[in-house]
């Protein structure tokens, strides 16, 4: 392997979860190049990577298929000799298909798998599989023929920018907070934060973390959780100097959403909370010092999809609303 191309132009969460592949493809073939294609808005996760050389960027917001078109002779013009593909869509699949590499790789969901020289399943497990297969195992499938079956850890890498930003924020102990989700379903319910911050120790300070579009979120949480402090930093921080901060604090919560690979990123303490989504799915957390906390009953109507909804379709969010502050403050009793 001399010059390859990992493709994921997914979500944010989906991006953090392939550095896992880029860590193990670095590892077995240490002087090849290494450059990563993903969607236009992930890049700043990925800025200054040591492994990787460069970055391809696809805006798939505007002009979709003008900038697919680009975006293919990007491709096509750097020569690869290995491009492997961690999107399981097609307009992936035809970037693969038409990058002119010897060697392509991928899953067989993709509608353009019958290009692949190598092709894996794709398994998503059971909703309460006993052993349920990660995104992380299904992504090194995708490059287990030119590097090892073990399993590899995702990393991010703040620079030392991103550090000295958030420093003034690390004077004391402190909490992080995540909690806003693309999907309602998959986001625990704004009421249930300002109880949970009502209950934490009263000695840590509480940081809100999230994109722009969640500053009303935080505020609101801030307005009503006013007998502590708690500092709204929604939009206020990218995506590396959210994860160094994260990095730093005596737990961290989230939903099942980025900021939760964030945590396992950066080998930090979590707390994930998953609502009407299930770890099982393969996007849980996957250190020691993380836990998963949901609804303890089993409920007929959970999951209700892979990636969540806009509505609860039972109208009553018992995923959210029967989760109890018991369950998120697993970890108190060992810091008192």
């Amino acid at each position: 392997m001399k010059k390859a191309l990992v493709i994921q132009t997914a979500f944010t969460g989906d991006v953090v979860l392939a550095t896992a592949a880029i860590e193990k493809l670095h590892l077995h073939h240490p002087d090849a190049q290494i450059d990563f294609l993903l969607r236009k808005g992930n890049e700043g996760l990925l800025q200054g990577h040591p492994f990787i050389t460069n970055l391809l960027v696809w805006d798939k917001k505007t002009d979709k298929l003008a900038n697919l078109r680009k975006i293919i002779g990007q491709v096509r013009a750097e020569g690869y000799s290995h491009v492997f593909n961690l999107h399981r869509f097609s307009s992936s699949g035809i970037i693969t298909m038409l990058s002119g590499a010897i060697y392509k790789a991928g899953f067989d969901k993709n509608p353009l798998s019958f290009c692949y020289n190598h092709k894996v399943k794709h398994i998503l497990s059971e909703p309460y599989s006993d052993q349920p297969v990660h995104e992380v195992q299904r992504n090194q499938a995708v490059i287990a023929e030119v590097t090892d079956g073990n399993f590899d850890l995702p990393r991010l890498y703040p620079t030392a920018a991103d550090y000295g930003h958030v420093k003034p924020l690390l004077q004391q102990p402190y909490i992080c907070i995540a909690p806003s989700s693309v999907w309602f379903t998959k986001q625990f319910l704004r009421e249930k934060w300002v109880s949970l911050i009502a209950d934490l120790p009263a000695q840590y300070p509480v940081y809100l973390l999230g994109a722009p579009s969640d500053k009303d979120l935080g505020d609101w949480i801030c307005t009503n959780a006013a007998n502590r402090k708690t500092v709204n930093l929604c939009g206020k921080l990218s995506f590396l100097q959210s994860a160094a901060l994260m990095e730093g604090a005596a737990m961290n919560y989230a939903n099942d959403s980025a900021p939760l690979h964030f945590a396992t990123a950066m080998n930090t303490p979590l707390t994930a909370v998953f609502c009407s989504t299930v770890p099982a799915f393969g996007f849980g957390p996957l250190r020691a010092h993380a836990r998963v906390v949901e609804v303890t009953e089993r409920l007929a109507c959970r999951p209700c999809g892979l990636h969540g909804l806009r509505t609860c379709p039972k109208g009553h969010f018992k995923c959210a609303m029967n989760i109890t502050n018991d369950q998120l403050l697993w970890w108190t009793s060992k810091t008192t």
